[in-house]
């Protein structure tokens, strides 16, 4: 099987069974869809999304959040990972953002990154969401389930991934295959013990096929 047929046979895979995945962060607009990636970073979409509610009541804005103080807005942020880092984030990307952008989140890539708190998986996916522009973001979700089943090879780094990843994924389907691969981890194919059993997927991933050896031997 060539690398162009197995990134064929997971395309329509998901396309048939998951043609409406999309991120389960909770926001209304881009600012908000910013803060909640943010706050994301080596925590969970539920757990933000438990959180955003109050921070996007007080601070609906990049203006308001930009005059915030650490002191008020850290406790909305304490149940987070790394509150401390994500608090002093907030408040210096909502600085930038309305000293720069004029309170506008920009998109592009480069743009954002040089938003505190914002690096380039952020970046990927606030403008992949919002724009469905064809940037992949690579978490460990995606670096996983991705190496798992042959999409990547040898990819040491995310941005590794990334590159090998929309080398093969047209450009039109890059936003939403970065939400296939992410559920796909999140929910199946776990990262110590992968719902085998459930997937679709197992006639091409390696993976598998190395656990099924390993257990008749």
């Amino acid at each position: 099987m060539t690398k162009s047929q197995r990134y064929q046979v997971v395309i329509d895979y998901f396309t048939e069974h998951a043609p409406d995945a999309q991120t389960e962060l909770q926001y209304n607009n881009p600012f908000e869809l910013l803060v909640a990636v943010i706050l994301s970073a080596q925590c969970t979409d539920v757990r933000v999304n438990l959180t955003t509610p109050a921070i996007f009541a007080q601070y609906p804005t990049p203006e308001l959040m930009a005059n915030a103080s650490f002191e008020t807005l850290f406790p909305l942020i304490r149940s987070i990972s790394y509150p401390n880092n994500k608090t002093k984030h907030l408040i210096g990307m909502a600085k930038l953002l309305v000293e720069k952008y004029n309170g506008v989140v920009p998109m592009t890539v480069d743009e954002l990154v040089q938003l505190p708190g914002v690096g380039r998986k952020t970046a990927n996916v606030v403008t992949s969401v919002i724009d469905e522009q064809p940037n992949m973001a690579v978490d460990t979700h995606v670096f996983r389930v991705s190496a798992r089943l042959g999409l990547t090879t040898k990819a040491t780094t995310p941005l590794a991934a990334e590159k090998q990843l929309i080398k093969y994924i047209p450009p039109a389907m890059v936003h939403k295959a970065h939400h296939w691969l992410i559920l796909h981890g999140r929910y199946t194919c776990l990262a110590r013990s992968p719902k085998c059993s459930i997937c679709g997927l197992t006639s091409i991933c390696g993976y598998y096929k190395k656990q099924n050896a390993t257990s008749k031997t």
